[in-house]
């Protein structure tokens, strides 16, 4: 695998690459610098002049009077050109961040669902949101101060040469020092704020565990442990950060120390010179001015020492964005054949898959499914029930032998078209932020009001969502938050029943539902599943003892297979967990 480059300069030139679509709001920028700074630095001129006018001539108002017009018209002009090239640069910046957010979003949905899941969701979040941030301020003020900076330095150093030529000298010689010493800390300090937004990634990632989980934390009395961990996670954070907030301050009063040695050999030089000329060569009014330039010179050396830490950070926090962007997806397949509307023909012929190649899980498994009928898959946690049916959807690819549907290897046709044929209604319900009537019509968004309705009515759901505020039109919280855990389980099944797939995946679905409530929606699911292929995966046996084949899996194989009636008869592994439950 090709290493990846995470220095700054390398972050740097990710990030410039992201501009090309706002390279006329930067030109508009540099342009606005340029006038802006060209406008301020002629001011030391007019000052100087109004200087030596006053020793050649005495106080003269008028003369002096049309000075003060001139300053104030460049002045005027000065902060005009540093307004309109902030607006420029903050359009480009922000424009920028959207597109990099734009493009991480798309990034999630084309990752695979292995990535998700060995990924802390909080830390996901946090580049997202948090790292994006921070590189929208380091940009807007990086860029401010590139482009006013570059143009004072270039204009002082003119200015001062016209003027003379010896002084200018003294300050470049003396300048590069306070470059070395602000690169030197900058590349030390780039890696420490890097291990900073790291460690403030696995920090949100708590935080949102957290927030997500605290039902449960309550519950189990563990706020104490969670609370322990949180302290000794936050105490990591704020030591990195100090250490690299404290390295990068060290900048500012070394450039600024670099800075007076300039200013004091701009007054050194200039007043001998004077003194040794009198005042032929070098003027009061030109001393002035040189001195007013050698401030300005040294000016944007001092604003970058001064936010040297903003800087590092959003390249810290750019390097781990540009991380994810980068991450690999999955396969591209959209140059492959769709597989149009299934029949409901599964094959599994000899099935390897497993999550670490060190750990084998389903092993040679094969498997004959005709259309229409209903698999129901029993086995202990762990057995490689939900696994079989993250391979049937490939959110897993299988790592041997050949899955197919109607003679389609599922690994030769787009995972959209396949996808497109399943129904599914999960343990683990999701019920998106919007209105009731659009959670139902996830699935099919040109459903009508009437099959929205007829859907909720089989699922035994219109009864609860007429009760709600507003009916249909009730908005639910982010992840169902205005409804049970129940009731969010039946508006995915009447999402299942309006979609009318021919391929049902029933993991767990009813697992949210009472006993008397499962009772009553039994005709409904079994009405759904009637004439199409279905997979029931089931803890609660008797959910299944209708089912044409029963699948019992232990340690990723089937260990048997039949009816239930069949199995029972056995005595074999089945009857063991059919006695479990049922045993008096």
């Amino acid at each position: 695998m090709k290493k990846r480059k995470t220095g700054s300069v390398a972050v740097l030139g990710k990030t410039l690459k992201y501009a090309k679509h706002r390279r006329a709001q930067i030109i508009l920028a540099a342009i606005f610098a340029v006038l802006s700074t060209s406008a301020t630095l002629y001011i030391p001129v007019l000052i100087g002049e109004a200087i030596d006018c006053i020793v050649e001539s005495g106080v003269d108002f008028s003369a002096l009077f049309t000075y003060f017009i001139k300053i104030a018209i460049f002045t005027a002009c000065a902060a005009a050109g540093q307004w309109l090239m902030n607006v420029c640069i903050n359009s480009a910046a922000y424009g920028i961040i959207e597109k990099i957010r734009k493009e991480a979003m798309h990034k999630i949905q084309r990752l695979p669902i292995s990535y998700i899941d060995t990924h802390p969701h909080g830390d996901i979040i946090s580049r997202l949101t948090a790292d994006t941030d921070q590189i929208s301020d380091g940009l807007v003020i990086g860029a401010l101060q590139f482009f006013s900076g570059a143009v004072t330095i270039v204009g002082t150093l003119i200015f001062m040469l016209r003027i003379n030529p010896i002084i200018t000298l003294a300050v470049v010689i003396i300048t590069p020092l306070s470059l070395i010493i602000a690169n030197v800390i900058a590349k030390k300090t780039y890696f420490m704020f890097r291990e900073s937004t790291r460690i403030r990634g696995e920090h949100t990632a708590i935080i949102n565990e957290a927030v997500g989980e605290q039902k449960t934390v309550q519950a189990l009395g563990t706020e104490s442990d969670f609370q322990e961990k949180f302290d000794s996670m936050n105490e990591k954070l704020r030591s990195s950060s100090q250490v690299a907030i404290f390295a990068s301050s060290l900048v500012n009063p070394a450039t600024r120390f670099v800075n007076s040695l300039v200013y004091a050999a701009v007054a050194l030089c200039g007043g001998i010179i004077a003194a040794v000329t009198s005042g032929a060569a070098l003027t009061a009014g030109m001393l002035s001015s040189l001195l007013a330039y050698a401030n300005q010179y040294t000016k944007p050396f001092n604003e970058i020492s001064g936010v040297i830490a903003e800087l590092q950070n959003a390249m810290a926090c750019a390097s781990r964005v540009f991380d994810f962007l980068e991450e690999k997806e999955e396969s591209d397949d959209s140059a492959l054949p769709t597989l149009g509307e299934a029949k409901g023909n599964i094959d599994f012929s000899d099935v390897s898959f497993s999550y670490e190649p060190s750990r084998p899980l389903i092993e040679n498994f094969s498997l004959d499914v005709r259309e229409g009928e209903h698999i129901a898959i029993v086995g202990p946690t762990g057995a490689g029930k939900s696994t079989l049916i993250n391979l049937l959807i490939r959110f897993y690819d299988v790592t041997g032998g050949e899955l197919k549907i109607d003679g389609a290897n599922i690994a030769e046709v787009t995972r959209r078209s396949l996808r497109s044929n399943y129904g599914m209604v999960l343990q683990d319900t999701w019920l998106r932020t919007g209105t009731v009537r659009e959670n139902i019509a996830l699935g099919k968004s040109d459903a009508t009001d009437e099959e929205i309705t007829a859907a909720a009515k089989k699922a035994r759901a219109d009864d609860f969502i007429r009760k709600l505020s507003h009916g249909y039109d009730t908005v639910i919280g982010p992840g169902g938050a205005s409804v049970s855990q129940g009731q969010a389980q039946l508006i995915c099944i009447a999402r299942v029943i309006l979609q009318n797939p021919k391929i049902l995946i029933l993991d767990e679905a009813t697992s949210s539902i009472d006993t008397r409530t499962e009772m009553k929606i039994s005709s409904a699911m079994n009405e759904m599943m009637e004439g199409k292929t279905s997979f029931i995966v089931a803890h609660r046996l008797s959910t299944i003892q209708s089912a044409d084949n029963i699948l019992v899996m232990n340690e990723g194989k089937i260990v048997e297979s039949g009816k239930h009636e069949e199995l029972l008869k056995k005595e074999g592994f089945y009857h063991k967990i059919y006695m479990s439950q049922f045993a008096v």
